[in-house]
């Protein structure tokens, strides 16, 4: 928690600080890659710098953080801190990056603020910083050890087995140990990182879930093309493994992480995604239909088209194949018979009491979804989401 001289500077100072981080972080980018040029060539991805989505995820983590020890001072927000630290040790985030990050980031909030950073606010600033930055150090080194990858080493080459083209835009690969060696376990829902040599010589990396079960000899991730839109450029490792990635071929990639996992027990789950988020869901299924689960499971999965929706007849399969398991397909487009057309909508199912929902898709759907549940009675406590990229929604669980 934050100290007794701190916590009134930090409260006065919330306001001016988050008013103006909007521009501290951009600025922060900028000095941090002007002196350290290999992060955002190797490290950060350079399509969410473009689109300005990365600053707003710091700006949102940095301020997210200091409001909770405010507000809850007692506690330890750790559904943010354990997210960040998943994503950061799949990227084999090290201790000594967070003072680069430190030097950087202060620097720009002397630059944007000027004189109202006086030493009292600097020190209370600096305390929340290293609170939330010692906290994730610490998550990620018991991360690292759990996967066994001291030191944030958590790269290894594997062989692409094979690849299938599961819609015009989506491709899905096996990945193998090239030696035939056992690949690490993982927990169905999580993902692995994957890290590409482009044309200009950078090493860019993106998270792809695992969309098998545990236990196999072959992990398989599915890519969705990112394609270039308004104010978003195209997406250079998708592009890239959907045009390069061929079986034979080797890629770099990280152990799995990720704390959006199934819970033990026998409670009723609701598995709920839109488009290529159905990946951990599918992970998750394939993993209750091989262990024999009898738990009730309510799958909902909304998507443009019939002809759009990756792994279709398999999710369909998954499903059919669990004494307990029902499946509520929502598409756009009309021409499906099994599939109700237009935005899901969840108040039209049964939900049992006590039910774990998991979601999975695009921002807006997720939200759209999160604010359907509380209002049907489902605690914030049993809603639980992955996102891919910056998570813009900091502070809402």
């Amino acid at each position: 928690m934050l100290s007794e001289q701190s916590v009134p500077v930090i409260r006065a100072t919330l306001p001016a600080v988050g008013g103006a981080i909007g521009d501290i972080t951009p600025l922060f980018y900028k000095k941090m890659f002007t002196a350290r040029p290999e992060l955002l060539r190797d490290l950060f991805n350079r399509g969410n710098q473009a689109s300005g989505d990365q600053p707003k995820a710091l700006a949102g983590s940095i301020a997210a953080f200091a409001t909770m020890l405010l507000e809850r001072p007692d506690e330890r927000p750790d559904a943010l801190l354990s997210r960040i630290a998943h994503k950061h040790a799949s990227l084999g985030i090290t201790a000594d990056q967070y003072q680069i990050v430190h030097e950087h980031l202060f620097a720009a909030i002397v630059d944007v603020l000027g004189e109202a950073v006086t030493p009292e606010v600097a020190a209370a600033w600096d305390e929340v910083y290293w609170l939330m930055g010692n906290a994730l150090i610490a998550a990620e080194a018991a991360l690292y050890q759990e996967a066994g990858a001291p030191g944030g080493n958590v790269w290894r080459e594997l062989e692409v087995a094979d690849r299938r083209e599961e819609t015009s835009d989506v491709v899905s690969f096996l990945l193998r140990s090239p030696d035939g060696s056992a690949l690490p376990p993982f927990r169905p829902g999580q993902y692995v990182s994957v890290q590409v040599e482009l044309p200009d010589g950078a090493h860019q990396i993106r998270q792809y879930s695992l969309s098998c079960a545990p236990g196999r000899p072959e992990w398989r991730i599915t890519v969705k093309r990112v394609r270039a839109a308004a104010g978003t450029p195209e997406g250079e490792v998708s592009s890239w493994l959907h045009e390069h990635a061929m079986p034979g071929d080797r890629l770099r990639v990280s152990v799995p992480f990720g704390d959006l996992v199934l819970p033990d027990g026998d409670g009723p789950l609701l598995l709920v995604s839109a488009g290529i988020g159905s990946t951990p869901m599918l992970a998750m299924l394939d993993h209750l239909v091989s262990t024999g689960s009898t738990r009730r499971v309510i799958v909902v999965h909304a998507d443009r088209s019939d002809a759009a929706h990756a792994h279709r007849d398999e999710l369909r399969s998954l499903v059919e194949a669990l004494p307990n398991g029902e499946l509520h397909l929502w598409y756009e487009e009309a021409g499906a018979p099994e599939a109700r057309v237009g935005q899901a909508d969840l108040g039209v199912l049964n939900l049992p009491e006590g039910v774990t929902a998991y979601l999975c898709g695009p921002l807006p759907f997720m939200r759209t979804v999160r604010g359907d549940l509380l209002g049907l009675g489902v605690p914030a406590r049993d809603v639980h989401y992955e996102v891919f990229g910056p998570d813009l929604w900091f502070g809402q669980d």
